[in-house]
This record gives structure tokens, sequence and C-alpha cells, in this order.
């Protein structure tokens, strides 16, 4: 391999502009060696490097919208992307991480190809593929510039579509390259759209690969616009932080981190949530009266002793469906503002305006959309299949500073001290609304590892299956499993003070099929949790934790809602219910036992130990448990 002098010619050949000052005066001699490799492979016209300076961030957003990769929308700084028909959602398939070929065998059932294998064939897709083109290199930062958080990262790419969306999402990162003591630890990521067809969209995506070296620390992904596969910042980079994080003693979580306000105290607690999709991780998140610091992914460490979450992201790359002036009206006041909003894959009207699914407004019946010019309601694909105005996964991205709700503490390099962490499921008949662990390592074991969530109307199959969901987080999971469980549960050795740990079921239904409490219900759960935090209130013990007293719940929903919360409603929502607990415990079992075979045996023993009193439990007072009726003795 070259080393980086070797590559200076041909970069000052290449380089634009500044750009050759810019990359020499950073002195990184790797970003310079990963720099020259891929132009002698990718073999682009020119190339572009930005630094942290709002005329390069302008200079990228121009160049989009005059390469068509973006469209301006009639509201200012809105613009559209589109990516092609079969290229707007994550490419599981093809998704893989590089490993060397000694450590295979440990990677379980994780979707990985032997990393010299994986190397040759980017190579060969990539060879030529920026012919004509122009790269562009940009630094950023995952989390706040000079932090014990951050980690820096060099993108290189040929789409400035790409480029635009993790300025808007990721902290700019050239200053804190120049300031790095360490010049060799940073994740670099390449990527390229490749052949392009007639309407700006990647055309091979036959050849669609997303690649994560986790020897190295880099990303090669290829063939592809969808932001969640050329993004690199974003899942990509999450992957590599979590390997990273394995051996560094830190946790990488996907994760919201919020502030619950308590008006009364005048004090904020931070709470840090994992949910899987559509169990209500983005409502809680969001939710009116309290504060964001991020909606997706959080880095932990324990700083001097202290629990502290920081917030990975800038921005907000969030699915648009369903978000309307009602359900969601903090984040619909930003899409409907004139403000800096990539849009993709909606409805751009005869008005040039944005549409899309559930938005709660007359919507128009033709224009242009994921599927291509000539849209009209009532349109099928080739599959005789009906083309809705906006795709499901349609998206927006957004700066997190355009929210009200935004926390004053959403860039503290040094992030927040974390009160509580929340494991959000979703069962229609087994989970109480909200309960607390009895300690940390009962709560990774008997929250996180038996998350699950019940299929719905809206998910292609049964209705009504569970899905084992431990962790929330297995899709970006980077080494074995039991490992990582094993990182959760030793991560808080040695803290002044460990985290509450709660679980949550917005879902449970009543006797009827209907849900137990209203979409807002979660805000007085929240709220018993931050009273929890502060030891402020007392909990009934349960076989597997600790739930709330009525009285408190009926002063929150009161204080809150100004409803009555009747001791009915209490009792029905808040019984334990043995034979549905033994079920959940038995799938919980059974999936550890076929798809993670290094499952610590502490789980196991863990989880036989709740069986045991269950049953216990079941055989002294029936299969339904009454709130404060179960007794431990």
């Amino acid at each position: 391999m070259k080393n980086a002098q070797q590559y200076l010619d041909l970069l000052k050949e290449k380089m634009v502009g500044s750009s050759f000052e810019k990359l020499t005066a950073l002195e990184n001699e790797k970003l310079t060696c990963f720099i020259g490799e891929f132009v002698e492979i990718a073999q682009p016209d020119s190339i572009y490097m930005c630094n942290d300076s709002d005329e390069d961030a302008d200079y990228i957003r121009k160049t989009s919208m005059t390469k068509g990769e973006e469209i301006p929308l009639a509201r200012a700084d809105q613009t559209m992307h589109y990516d092609g028909y079969g290229d707007q959602g994550r490419d599981k398939n093809n998704t893989r991480f590089m490993v060397a070929k000694e450590n295979m065998a440990k990677m379980g059932n994780l979707n990985c190809i032997e990393a010299e294998q994986g190397l040759a064939e980017i190579k060969e897709l990539a060879q030529g593929i920026m012919k004509g083109k122009q790269m562009i290199v940009k630094l950023f930062c995952e989390c706040p510039p000079m932090g014990p958080f951050t980690i820096g990262c060099a993108q290189i790419t040929d789409s400035y579509y790409v480029t635009h969306s993790e300025d808007i999402l990721y902290r700019r990162g050239y200053e804190h390259f120049k300031r790095m003591t360490n010049k060799d630890d940073f994740f670099r990521f390449f990527h390229s759209a490749g052949e392009l067809d007639d309407r700006g969209c990647t055309a091979n995506t036959q050849n669609r690969r997303i690649y994560q070296d986790l020897e190295n620390m880099r990303v090669f992904t290829i063939n592809n616009q969808y932001a969640g596969n050329s993004v690199g910042l974003k899942k990509l980079a999450m992957r590599l932080a979590i390997k990273k994080s394995s051996t560094e003693g830190w946790l990488c979580e996907h994760m919201f981190v919020m502030g619950c306000k308590n008006e009364e105290k005048n004090r904020t607690t931070y709470f840090c949530g994992a949910f899987p999709s559509a169990c209500g991780k983005t409502a809680t998140a969001m939710l009116p009266g309290e504060t964001i610091i991020g909606d997706d992914i959080a880095y932990f460490k324990n700083i001097d002793g202290e629990f502290r979450a920081a917030n990975v992201e800038r921005g907000i790359f969030g699915i648009i469906k369903d978000v309307n002036a009602k359900d969601d009206p903090v984040i619909y006041k930003v899409l409907t503002n004139p403000q800096e909003v990539i849009f993709s894959n909606v409805l751009t009207g005869p008005d040039n305006n944005p549409y899309w699914q559930g938005m709660d407004v007359a919507t128009p019946k033709e224009g242009a959309n994921h599927s291509g010019p000539g849209w009209f309601e009532g349109k099928k694909d080739a599959n005789d299949k009906t083309i809705p105005l906006s795709h499901g996964n349609a998206r927006y991205t957004i700066r997190l500073n355009y929210l009200d709700n935004l926390d004053p503490n959403w860039d503290d390099k040094n992030g927040v001290s974390v009160g509580g962490v929340i494991y959000g499921g979703r069962d229609s008949d087994t989970c109480v609304p909200v309960e607390e662990s009895f300690n940390w390592e009962d709560g990774i074991i008997m929250k996180a590892c038996t998350l699950e969530s019940e299929t719905t109307s809206a998910t292609l199959g049964q209705e009504g299956v569970r899905v084992p969901q431990p962790m929330a987080n297995l899709d970006f999971i980077s080494y074995p499993i039991g490992q990582y469980i094993m990182n959760n549960l030793n991560f808080t050795k040695d803290m002044k003070y460990v985290p509450n740990i709660f679980a949550t079921n917005y879902f449970l239904k009543d006797a009827q099929g209907e849900f137990c409490s209203h979409k807002l219900a979660k805000k007085v759960w929240l709220h018993w949790a931050e009273l929890r935090v502060n030891k402020e209130v007392d909990a009934l013990p349960t076989p597997t934790g600790m739930i709330p007293k009525y009285d408190d719940l009926a002063k929150l929903f009161k204080d809150i809602f100004n409803e009555e919360y009747t001791q009915e409603e209490y009792d029905y929502q808040f019984s334990f219910r043995c034979d549905k607990w033994l079920a959940k415990l038995e799938r919980s079992i059974s999936y550890f036992k076929n798809k993670v075979p290094d499952c610590p045996q502490l789980v196991y023993d863990r989880f036989n130990q709740a069986i045991d009193k269950i049953k216990a439990i079941k055989d002294k007072q029936g299969a339904v448990v009454k709130p404060g009726c179960y007794t431990t003795d």
C-alpha cells in the first residue's frame, strides 16, 4: 500500500480551488491515504474538499440542485429528493460485516463476508465508478466536537445530496480533525451513487453493496442513494460504534435522549429509551411539554463515575408518514415553515409543495412522486399494485435546532446525566403500562432481553404475532449478541448512581379489544418514572418488578390532563397475568437458545427463577393477581 507522500501529486492535480491546501493543513497521513487510494480506484474528474465554512456547505447544497439531485420547492430552502423505485429502504441482504477469516465463526447469525473477499468485491465494483463526476470529501463528528464522546468521520462521495444530508444531520468536523491528538482514530466512509438514470437515480441497484469493515472502522456503500444505505454516518456508523464501544468499555444504543420536565420542582430528569418499530419511540421522545436531545442514537459513557449520554446527531432523518398538525405539532410546524428541509419520496404537487400520506390535509390527485413523474390517484405499478401518493418509508431531514422543544443541553460535549432507561415493547394482553426493574441487572435481563413487538394489521402476515426484539437493537449489533448483553450488564459497575430501568407497554387492550388508555397517557407513565427516579413515590412489588400505586397515578392523570383515573381502570391495567408472562419467558428462552449461542447462563438462570416464582404465585393466588395483592413470602 502506498504512503501519503506517494498520493500527493495525484491529489494536487485533481483537487479544485483550495481543496489541496485544506487537506495538507490537517497533516493526517491516514486521511490522505484513504482519499488517494479511492481516487485511484473510482477515478473522479475532480475533488472538492470542504472545511467547516458556510461557503462550502452552500456550494454543496446549490450544486445538489444544479445537478438535479434535489429539486427546489415552493417554500424557501425546502427541497425534494427522489430515490430510484427499488432504492427506497434499507437493503438488509446486501448489508454485511467484513470480518477477518479467523473471526467469522464468532459472528453467529450476523450477515458477514470475509474481509478480503468483501474488499476485493468493492474495489471491482468501484473501478472507475466516479468517471465524469466530482468526488466530495467532507469531515464530520459523531457527537459534539472535541469532547469525551466525539468520533471523527471522513466521508468520500460523489453525491451532493448525501453530503447535504450529512451536513444537516451531523456536526461539521474539519476543525476537530485539525485538533485531534490521535490522528488515526476516526471512521472512514466511501460512497458512490454509481451510474444514474434519466431521473438522476441509481441505475445499477442490482450491484448495491453496503459493507462495513469492522477490522478497520470503515464503510463502503455503492450503487445506492436512499439515505439509510448511503448516509454512512447514521446506521452504518452506528454499527462501527457498537463494535468500537465493545473494546473500549462504553455503549452505543438505538435510543432517544429526552428530558422529562417536572414544573412543580423546577427540574429536568433525563431518560433514554429503546423501542422497536411501531412501539412508541418517536411519540415518547416528542411528548408535548418535554424536551428532546436526540431521537435515534445515543452513546453512553461512565464519566467520573456518572452515567452520561450524548446525542450522536444534530438532526432528524424521520419517517414522514402520518406526521400531521394534531399528532405531531412540533415536527409538522418545522415541515411547513420556509427553512432548510429535505423531503424524500413524497408527492410534489402542481403547486410545487410536498404532500404525504397521513398529513390530514386535502392532497393533490396528481403530480410527481417516488414512482416517477406523471403520478395520478389510482395509478398502478408493474405488479398491478396501487401506488400511494408517497412511499411508506418516505422521509424528512431537518436540523434539531428548528424544534421548539429542543433541550438547552442538547449540544453539551459532556452529554447529560441519565436518570432512567426505558425499554418499550408492544403487546395487547401481557405487560402493564409501566414497570420498574428491581435493579440494573434485572432490568437488562427481564426488560431489555424479553422485549417483544406484536404485529399489527399494518404488518404483512398474521396479526398479533409476538416478534422477539431484545434490546431493540438487533439490526445493528456488530459483534456476538451474548457478549453485547454482558457488556450492558457490566457497564454500570463502579458508578456512583445507576439509572433505574423501566419497561413500558402502551398497547394493552381491554376485554372489548380497545386500547386501555389514550395516546398521550404515556406522559403519565413517564412522569411516574420521573418521580421514582427522584425517590418521591413508593411502588408495589410484582414477580417481575415494581408498579405504581393507584393514588399516585390518579393524581398524575388529574394534574396533567384534568382526567379521572378509576380504580377499575388501574386494577385491570396493572394486574399481573401469570400465564401470559410464563408464555413470554418461554418464548424468550427459545429465542436465545436458537439465535444466541453465546447467551450468558445468568440470563437463563434469571428467566428460570422468574418462571418458578410465577408458577408458585399462580398456584397460591390464581392466574391473574390484582395490583397490591401479590405477596413475596
